[in-house]
């Protein structure tokens, strides 16, 4: 199997690239000295007076790398989670496992004196390769600089251990800012498992990519004669297509929430048509 297109992108992860493109370009031409990452750098000991770290941390970075690195699990596996989620919904779940770098920082302080401020968006995109993952597990992405694709699981499990390791070679205060980063793989997996997890927010069959058009065969004279009329008419293919092309774009845009009891029913019946073939 495999993964799930990443392009064309979707709007919040269109939008979530331009924020930390636009705020690492304006912090590299007008800043001088380590004082901007102090100011939006979260640390667990400061975090009382400065509780807007909590969130500008996860937009800011400290090397042109840390942000083509995140930018890169971005683009890889953003657009075909919001895709199934929805955006508001995408949005929502970006920033929960980014809260969890600090979370996670709480805990991690108590390994030692204090921990250094970080930022970065690894924590969100790391709960975003979880969600990924568990979405498509079989699914296979290609890595650089590797000629076959390697299963999605390995990628996001070597990530983990690459939280880890600067964590047991480090002192403690950088090791520990490292491993907060999995805060977000922690709470993306319990928010995940906890009643939210993809598979209900997706009206489509398992194996159907939600970003491809489906298509739904002709009925015939006499099976349209039988169909109960409370059941929608199916449109011709290339009204499927469009139809189905419109309903992804909404959900993609506003969320499953926002589709009306007609487009919801249409998804029902695609749905069942697929698995009857």
């Amino acid at each position: 199997m495999t993964a799930p297109t990443p392009f064309p992108l979707t709007p919040w992860v269109r939008r979530l690239l331009a924020a930390n493109v636009v705020v690492y370009v304006l912090a590299a031409a007008f800043v001088t000295g380590p004082w901007f990452i102090e100011l939006v750098g979260f640390t667990p000991q400061d975090a009382a007076r400065r509780p807007w770290t909590f969130l500008t941390y996860m937009f800011a970075h400290a090397s042109l790398l840390h942000l083509v690195v995140s930018s890169l699990m971005l683009v890889l596996f953003g657009p075909p989670v919001e895709r199934r989620m929805g955006g508001g919904a995408f949005l929502r779940y970006y920033l929960l496992c980014g809260l969890g770098g600090p979370l996670a920082a709480f805990a991690l302080v108590l390994l030692t004196s204090g921990v250094a401020p970080f930022v970065g968006a690894s924590a969100a995109v790391f709960g975003v390769a979880l969600a990924f993952t568990l979405a498509w597990p079989e699914a296979r992405v290609y890595v650089f600089p590797l000629p076959w694709p390697v299963p999605a699981s390995w990628l996001v499990a070597l990530l983990a251990i690459m939280a880890v390791v600067p964590f047991l070679i480090e002192t403690r205060e950088g090791g520990v800012s490292h491993l907060a980063h999995l805060g977000g793989f922690a709470l993306g997996f319990l928010y995940l498992k906890g009643g939210q997890a993809l598979e209900r927010r997706s009206a489509l069959p398992d194996g159907v990519a939600p970003a491809q058009p489906v298509l739904v065969a002709h009925q015939s004279e006499s099976a349209a004669a039988q169909t109960p009329t409370d059941v929608p008419p199916r449109p011709a293919p290339d009204e499927a297509a469009d139809e189905m092309n419109r309903v992804l774009d909404k959900i993609a845009r506003r969320g499953l929430s926002s589709l009306t009891a007609a487009e919801r029913r249409f998804l029902d019946e695609v749905s069942r048509q697929l698995r009857r073939e």
